[in-house]
């Protein structure tokens, strides 16, 4: 069988990929991302990659390609953040499914497994059993919910139109992996927060809630039941998770590693979902009101037609992997993709740094060739901070899979480079960084950039810029490649690095033609979805 995976960089997705390598039935596996993973890691390394954003109606046509001759097609893909781009999420997570269905469709693709979730159900006060057959109207209160809901229904339509098509839509618990915990983190806690402390010492006491509830699943047990569905031709509606209940009480034992009994400190659920909200609006949490509702009011889920039709059991409690998760959120734990890369991620042995601290020789003179490095690494400080406000200001643009890896690519190389001082024995610049940094964002504060506003000007304007910074850099890594043994690095990686700069600016050129193309028009849109 040759399969796609639609959303294969993310927690779910990299457990499918995993599973979907060691199946005698599998002979090909096409993942699909908008940003695409480290092809080369585990485990991304088994499957050919292609790009593509699933919100704009015109992916229905590329995704159609890319799904030709193709036996099945597992549809993972779905966006949690930003809460605050409820527009952007109903475009990916609901017309997404729309389009990835109606392409499959358009490929003759015969068997479909979509992620639902627990979530899609109609809300319960008590913890009663529910089995498929239960309603999926969402749970007020919750976007995540109400978008699953929605999905629901796109299903509906699709199933009605295409009854020769096996379609399975899973709807699994909370998915837990030790890979994950960063991922999570940035989802829920943020990444400021110090879950690195779990490795050290736990909270003896747990805030919780009354009524809050759920049910988890591995990863690697979900994506089982992915692979089960699409092998099997299954059909309809199947729920998977571990039938542990994790109750505030349990869940506040694992946390705090005390008895049941002893770890939970009760606090009123309605103070406590005005504080999240509170502190959701502030940004200070990312994660927002609805996920409390989720936990008080999502059914508890009977598993036995996975059990039955799909020969489905979990391998690991829900109990376990949460655990598991805990410890790979205190580790910083992740995978080699954008949405799981890890909390402190070493430079790559793709540029590989002197193995020790290097003395460079009398020959050179240290303290010119350290202001210059310096004065770089204050530059790629000031960069960086650009391109990742641009990638966060137009993540809802056909554009924003180049800002995005262009952003990914200058994080590594500006963490590489800061490695690289460090092994020549010069200490970290305090002054010229920061000072830059604070420099670079008061640039912004000017009237095409409308802070608060977008402007199609501030997207060629800020794009000219940072492609001024990638020449820049590439002249850089130019200079430091005439004296690669002196600093003890091999010439070729510096070459890399001018490859990857031409590959950011190529990158960059089509971000500009883009934006320059429409920004001044009126009868063309740049931020109109498909236009």
């Amino acid at each position: 069988m040759r399969i796609v995976v639609v959303g294969a960089t993310g927690n779910a997705g990299s457990a499918v990929l995993e599973e979907l390598s060691g199946r005698e039935e599998i002979t090909s596996v096409l993942g699909l991302a908008r940003r695409l993973p480290e092809t080369a890691s585990e485990p991304f390394s088994h499957a050919d990659w292609a790009t593509v954003d699933i919100q704009f109606p015109d992916s229905v046509k590329t995704l159609a390609k890319l799904f030709s001759g193709a036996d099945a097609v597992i549809h993972l893909g779905w966006l949690i953040q930003p809460n605050s781009k409820r527009e952007l999420l109903r475009r990916v997570n609901v017309d997404g499914t729309e389009h990835v269905l109606k392409a499959a469709a358009e490929a003759s693709v015969k068997r479909i497994a979509v992620a639902s979730s627990v979530g899609a159900y109609t809300a319960v006060d008590d913890d009663q059993p529910r089995d498929e057959s239960w309603g999926t109207e969402g749970i007020a209160g919750s976007h995540y919910s109400e978008d699953k809901a929605a999905q629901e229904r796109v299903m509906d339509e699709f199933e009605a139109l295409h009854p020769d098509i096996a379609l399975a839509r899973l709807r699994p618990g909370l998915i837990f992996q030790a890979e994950a915990g960063t991922e999570i983190q940035h989802y829920f806690a943020g990444r400021l927060a110090p879950v690195q402390l779990l490795q050290m010492v736990r909270p003896p006491l747990v805030p919780m809630p009354p009524g809050i509830r759920t049910q988890a699943v591995h990863a690697r047990d979900v994506a089982k039941a992915y692979v089960e569905a699409v092998i099997r031709g299954a059909r309809g509606a199947f729920n998977i998770a571990s039938e542990e209940l994790l109750t505030g009480e349990v869940i506040a034992s694992i946390i705090s590693g005390r008895s049941a009994g002893g770890a939970k400190i009760a606090v009123p659920f309605h103070p406590l979902k005005s504080l999240v909200r509170a502190a959701h609006r502030a940004r200070i949490l990312p994660m927002d009101e609805g996920w409390l509702e989720m936990a008080r009011h999502a059914p508890v889920m009977d598993t036995s037609r996975a059990r039955a039709i799909l020969d489905w059991q979990p391998e690991v409690s829900g109990s376990d992997a949460l655990a598991e998760l805990l410890d790979g959120m205190g580790s910083g734990r992740g995978r080699g993709s954008v949405p799981l890369r890890p909390r402190s991620q070493p430079a790559t042995s793709e540029h590989p740094l002197p193995g020790h601290e290097h003395e460079l020789p009398s020959s050179i003179d240290a303290g010119l060739l350290r202001s210059y490095m310096a004065d770089h690494l204050a530059g790629a400080t000031a960069g960086l901070q650009r391109i990742q406000a641009m990638a966060d200001a137009f993540d809802d643009t056909a554009v924003y899979p180049q800002l995005s890896q262009v952003a990914e690519a200058i994080e590594s190389e500006h963490q590489w480079l800061s490695e690289l001082i460090q092994a020549q024995g010069f200490p970290r610049p305090v002054i010229a960084a920061p000072a830059l940094w604070l420099a670079e964002r008061l640039s912004r504060a000017k009237p095409y950039a409308r802070p608060l506003k977008r402007s199609p000007a501030a997207l060629v304007l800020e794009t000219e810029l940072m492609l001024a910074a990638v020449t820049a850099k590439r002249q850089g890594w130019q200079v430091l490649s005439d004296y690669a043994d002196e600093l003890g690095v091999e010439a070729s990686v510096f070459d890399r690095l001018v490859e990857a700069a031409d590959d950011q600016r190529r990158d960059l050129g089509e971000v500009h033609t883009y934006a320059r193309q429409r920004a001044f028009r009126t009868d063309r849109a740049t931020f109109v979805p498909g236009e």
